[in-house]
C-alpha cells in the first residue's frame, strides 16, 4: 500500500532530553496545565500560526495532533501525553521541521520544545490531491475525471508520470477493471474484469473517453517537461477556531488494512469496515485496544472486503460485503455472523452488495441494500426486491433516460428508502410499502451526492461531492438547503448532524474534516495532521462537545476529531 507524504514530517530521535540539549528546551514548572508547549517559528513568518504538531509516544499506536495559535503557541494538556519520549512531526505546507531534540514528558512536569521551520525545497511532495486540483490547468469536469483514482491511489502518481497520451489511456482502461477495494500493491479484479459503476465507472463512449482522458493527463504530467509548468497552489493554513482542536490517530494492527467505514455505537466504541480484507474491527478509545474479527468467506474467487456498516435497533453490526455478494450480519452478543445472498449471487459484479440501511429494520422487519441494483430484502421470508426507479416515469418523459442509481442508502422513521444518486443529482425516494419512486433534484446541477445520514426529524443530511457543498433534504417538506464548503475540491464523500446542530462532512481530496454551525452558517475546517482518504463519517454524541470519527481508507488508522469549542 502506498503511504502518501502530503505533510512535512521529521522524526526525531527518542534520546533522552537533558539540560544540554539546548536553548529549545527547558525543564517545567510543578503542577502545569500542559505536558508539553512550545513555539512554532521561521525565519520567513516568525511566530507561525496554523502548524500542526503531533507527538507520538515510543512504542505506542497512538499520535496526538494540537496546532499553533495566533502567536505560534502550540500546547499538548496534561491529560493527553503519558510521561516518556515522544517523536514530533508538523504538517505546514511549504515549510519542513528543521533538526530538533526529542521530547520527553514527565508526570506533573511541562516540556518545553521550540519548533523552528524552513522553507521547504520540495512544495509538490506536501500537496493534498485537492491541491494538485487546485494548480492544474483544464476544466472543472476534466478535472473530474481524476476524482475516481483517489479511491485506490493519490493523483501525485499521475502528476509525476511520464506517459503519452495512447499510453496513459490504456492504463485508465486498466484501472477500470480493479475492484474498489484494491490498491497499488494488492489491484483486484472485478469479477467480469470490467467497470461496475459508482465512482469507478468507466467512461462512457469507451475506449474514445479513454482517449479523451489520457491526452489531457499526458497534459498536467512530466510527459513532455523536467517540471511543471503551471504554478503549485496550496490551501491556507488554519487559522482561529480551526486551531482550536485536538486529533488522535490510532494505528490499526494491520498496516495493509483498508477502514473504510467507521461508526459509534452506544458505549462510544469504534466499528469499522474493511475495504479490502475479511475483518470487522473494533476500536475501544478508553483503552486504545483494537480487536479485529475474521469475517466469513462467501466466494474465495471474488474480490474481498467489505463497504457500509451500520447498526439495526438491536445493536447488531451489519456489514455490506461488496463482490462477495453478501449482507453480513454480526451479533456482539453471540459473536456470530449471518448472511443473505444477494439474488444475483455469482454472476460477477451483478452480486455487488455495496451499501445496507438496517436502522429501521424494527419497523416492518425489511432492510435496503445498495448495489449495482437496490433491492428491498424481507428478512422473514428471504425476498429480494429490486427497485425499478422508473416504473412511475413516463416513457417520453426526459427523465426516461437518466440514471437514478444511488450510492449512499438510508431510511426514514417509517423505513421508506432514500438514495444518493452519485453519477447525477438526485434524492431518490423509494415507498416501504408499495416501491413508488419518487425524485428530487437537487438544486446544484451534477452534485453529486453520495452519502449521508437521517437525523431525528427525518432530514437527510449529505455530502454534495461534485457541488463541494454539504446538503440537508427535508423529507417532510420536500426542501433543500445547501451550504457551500469554502475550499474548493474538498469533495465531500459524507454528512452528518450532531447533538449540537453542527453538521460535519469529510473532505476526500485535501484531508480536510468541516464543521457547518447550521443556525450561524459558519464553517470551520479542521485540517489533519496527514494525508487520510476520507470516506464514511460519524459522530459521537455522549461528549461535549460532539467528536467526529473517520477512517484513514489508505492509511490503516482510525482518526478522531476534537473541538475544542
Amino acid at each position: 500500500m502506498t503511504t502518501k507524504r502530503y505533510f512535512v514530517m521529521m522524526q526525531v530521535g527518542l534520546a533522552a532530553i537533558s539540560i544540554c540539549a539546548g536553548p529549545d528546551l527547558v525543564r517545567a514548572q510543578t503542577s502545569p496545565s500542559a505536558a508539553l508547549t512550545g513555539q512554532v517559528r521561521s525565519q520567513e513568518e516568525g511566530p507561525m500560526e496554523g502548524v500542526l504538531v503531533s507527538a507520538k509516544r515510543a512504542g505506542s499506536t497512538v499520535t496526538i495532533t494540537v496546532v499553533s495559535d495566533a502567536r505560534g503557541r502550540y500546547s499538548f494538556p496534561q491529560n493527553r501525553l503519558e510521561p516518556g519520549q515522544y517523536s514530533i512531526r508538523v504538517r505546514a505546507v511549504g515549510y519542513e521541521l528543521e533538526r530538533t531534540g526529542p521530547a520527553e514528558v514527565k508526570a506533573q512536569t511541562t516540556a518545553h520544545l521550540d519548533l523552528r521551520l524552513r522553507k521547504t525545497l520540495d512544495l509538490a511532495y506536501q500537496l493534498s490531491n485537492g491541491e494538485w486540483l487546485m494548480s492544474m490547468p483544464g476544466t472543472d469536469e476534466q478535472k473530474q475525471g481524476f476524482l475516481g483514482c483517489l479511491s485506490c491511489h493519490p493523483l501525485e502518481r499521475i502528476v509525476r508520470s511520464r506517459y503519452n497520451g495512447p499510453e496513459f489511456a490504456q492504463v485508465i482502461q486498466r484501472m477500470s477493471t480493479y475492484a474498489q477495494g484494491s490498491t497499488p500493491l494488492r489491484p483486484q479484479r472485478r469479477p467480469s474484469g470490467a467497470s461496475a459503476g459508482g465512482d469507478m465507472e468507466a467512461p462512457r463512449g469507451g475506449m474514445d473517453r479513454y482517449l479523451k482522458q489520457g491526452e489531457f493527463a499526458a497534459t498536467i504530467n512530466l510527459n513532455a517537461v523536467s517540471r511543471w509548468e503551471y504554478p503549485l497552489q496550496t490551501v491556507p493554513r488554519p487559522k482561529g477556531k480551526a486551531t482550536r482542536v485536538i486529533i488522535t490517530e490510532y494505528d490499526l494492527p494491520r498496516p495493509e488494512a483498508l477502514p473504510h467505514d467507521a461508526t459509534v455505537d452506544p458505549q462510544g466504541r469504534v466499528w469499522y469496515s474493511d475495504f479490502g480484507w475479511q475483518y470487522l474491527g473494533m476500536l475501544d478509545p478508553q483503552t486504545g485496544k483494537i480487536t479485529e474479527l475474521p469475517v466469513p468467506l462467501s466466494d474465495p474467487k471474488a474480490p474481498t472486503g467489505a463497504l457500509d456498516i451500520g447498526f439495526d435497533a438491536e445493536g447488531n453490526i451489519w456489514l455490506a460485503m461488496m463482490y462477495q455478494g453478501v449482507l453480513a450480519r454480526f451479533d456482539p452478543k453471540t459473536q456470530k455472523f449471518e448472511t443473505w445472498k444477494s439474488p444475483k449471487f455469482g454472476q460477477g459484479d451483478a452480486a455487488r452488495t455495496a451499501m445496507v440501511a438496517p436502522g429501521r429494520l424494527n419497523v416492518d422487519g425489511k432492510v435496503w441494500v445498495g448495489a449495482s441494483e437496490e433491492y428491498q430484502l424481507d428478512l422473514k421470508s428471504g425476498e429480494w426486491v429490486a427497485i425499478d426507479y422508473k416504473r412511475d416515469i413516463p416513457k417520453d418523459s426526459p427523465l426516461a433516460n437518466r440514471s437514478f442509481n444511488s450510492y449512499g442508502v438510508g431510511s426514514d422513521s417509517k423505513n421508506n428508502f432514500y438514495g444518493m444518486n452519485l453519477n447525477g443529482e438526485f434524492i431518490t425516494r423509494v415507498d416501504a410499502k408499495t416501491m413508488k419512486t419518487s425524485l428530487f433534484p437537487t438544486p446544484t446541477r451534477n452534485s453529486g451526492p453520495r452519502r449521508g445520514h437521517m437525523d431525528s426529524q427525518d432530514r437527510l443530511w449529505f455530502a454534495e461531492f461534485r457541488g463541494n457543498k454539504i446538503g440537508m433534504f427535508d423529507t417532510k417538506t420536500e426542501k433543500f438547503q445547501e451550504y457551500a464548503i469554502s475550499t474548493p475540491w474538498t469533495n465531500p464523500y459524507d454528512a452528518i448532524l450532531d447533538k449540537s446542530g453542527f453538521a460535519w462532512a469529510g473532505g476526500m481530496s485535501n484531508d480536510l474534516v468541516v464543521r457547518l454551525n447550521t443556525k450561524t452558517g459558519e464553517l470551520t475546517e479542521y485540517l489533519l495532521p496527514r494525508a487520510t482518504n476520507i470516506r464514511r463519517v460519524d459522530v459521537d454524541n455522549s461528549t461535549n462537545p460532539p467528536t467526529f470519527w473517520v477512517g484513514n481508507n489508505l492509511g490503516a488508522a482510525l482518526v478522531k476529531v476534537e473541538p475544542l469549542e
